[in-house]
């Protein structure tokens, strides 16, 4: 494995200044160091373009070198290079190019990698989230934190950490406890949790 373990340190300028940020919004940041060098985190609910800032102030606020997927017609000038400095993966939900394969060996091949990533894939409703993060856990045996950003509350973390069991119906129920109280800023487009070959 290639990279050492990051450790959290003192607080940086860039994480005052985000953790200022977020709090001059009410905002709050509930989000521990992981338990494990490895991981996926999933973030939702998932209701507005509002999410991704937060989001990824969040993330500063905390330190966590995280990286995370977002789709390609994000990435344009003059933005590109600023969100791939910030950790962002791009990624073409038109084409299905081995993406999951491709992230498979990449964690395969460091000792730490953390992925954030929307399994709705849209802010709009859907019937089901993307299966693509289910998988790639299962497939590389690494933990899945459940990230959210609650408007209820105001709060925006990561409090879970799931070892997925392999029984979709099992995995499913417990991360729906998890959500059950968690808000967007548009509730009636929080899409369900359930995956497409969810039965």
């Amino acid at each position: 494995m290639s990279e050492s373990v990051p450790v959290p340190g003192p607080p940086t300028p860039v994480q005052r200044t985000a953790r200022w940020l977020l709090a001059l919004a009410g905002w709050s940041v509930d989000l521990p160091w992981p338990p494990e060098p490895r991981g996926i985190i999933v973030v939702y609910p998932h209701t507005s373009n509002w999410d991704f800032v937060v989001g990824i102030l969040a993330l500063l606020a905390t330190g966590l070198p995280a990286q995370w997927v977002a789709k390609d017609t994000l990435f344009r000038w003059p933005f590109a290079g600023l969100l791939r400095c910030l950790g962002g993966i791009p990624v073409n939900r038109r084409e299905h190019t081995g993406f999951i394969e491709q992230l498979a060996a990449e964690f395969r091949h460091r000792s730490w990698m953390w992925l954030a990533l929307a399994p709705e894939g849209t802010r709009a409703r859907t019937e089901h989230w993307k299966s693509g993060f289910y998988h790639l856990a299962l497939a590389v045996g690494v933990p899945v934190g459940l990230g959210f950003l609650d408007y209820g509350r105001r709060v925006a973390g990561v409090t879970s950490w799931l070892s997925l069991s392999g029984d979709q119906g099992q995995d499913l129920a417990r991360i729906r406890a998890f959500y059950a109280d968690k808000t967007g800023l548009h509730p009636a487009l929080a899409g369900k949790i359930r995956l497409r070959d969810d039965i």
